[in-house]
């Protein structure tokens, strides 16, 4: 596969058709960054270019603070191609300085449901948290898993990590049923448990855990599995 054109590979393994099907957090640096180089060059495909590139800085942070000059000893890089990445990483750097944007305030399971009843439409189960500030309004979520929920596979050290990083004064986990019913599994109250205990122990207060079904929703809160 080293030599073929990124639009011979299979499908499944393609940087930008794995962005479309699995999001954009399934992929390695190398396969976002040949995402913004678009194309190969100096005999290279575009995958081959963007590890040679992290190679060369050691990481994105070297990328990142590299002078436009310092690409051009790269075979295959041109002032198109470098002017593609110091953009992206000019974005990227200002989104970090912007300000939290203010979200909506979650009152209730049910604003919890308006906002991310877009869940119920999706084949597979996923798993988010949503940080909010003392005044219950979410300014970030992120996404903890994907895939069939069980107990093991939300470890709380995974689902509480940004909301750390981002000082959240508490924190809503969402998720949704494709099967369109939201009735909590005997899975998802254990894990519910489990993640309002290791709340209390980092000092983030597990407000709810909304199941998203099809037009309709379960808060565990409001069925007494989460103490108010």
């Amino acid at each position: 596969m080293e030599n073929l054109s990124i639009k011979k590979w299979p499908e499944d393994e393609r940087p930008r058709e794995r962005l479309l099907e699995h999001g954009v957090e399934s992929l390695s640096d190398a396969q976002l960054l040949a995402i913004i180089l678009r194309t190969g060059g100096g005999g290279k495909s575009a995958i081959d270019l963007a590890i040679e590139i992290l190679n060369s800085f050691d990481g994105l942070n070297g990328i990142e603070n590299a002078s436009t000059g310092e690409f051009m000893p790269i075979k295959g890089m041109g002032n198109a191609k470098v002017a593609q990445v110091k953009a992206a990483f000019e974005l990227g750097r200002r989104l970090s300085e912007e300000p939290r944007r203010k979200g909506p305030v979650f009152s209730s399971g049910h604003d919890v449901y308006l906002y991310y009843q877009r869940l119920r439409n999706l084949k597979k189960e996923v798993f988010l948290c949503a940080m909010v500030d003392a005044k219950n309004r979410m300014f970030k979520d992120c996404r903890v898993s994907e895939g069939t929920l069980t107990h093991s596979l939300i470890h709380p050290r995974e689902a509480f990590r940004d909301a750390i990083r981002e000082s959240a004064a508490s924190v809503i986990f969402v998720h949704n049923h494709p099967s369109g019913d939201p009735s909590p599994s005997r899975e998802d109250i254990l894990i519910t448990g489990r993640l309002a205990d290791a709340g209390e122990i980092v000092g983030i207060k597990v407000l709810d855990h909304v199941i998203i079904g099809d037009g309709k929703f379960t808060s565990l809160m409001e069925k007494g599995y989460i103490k108010k």
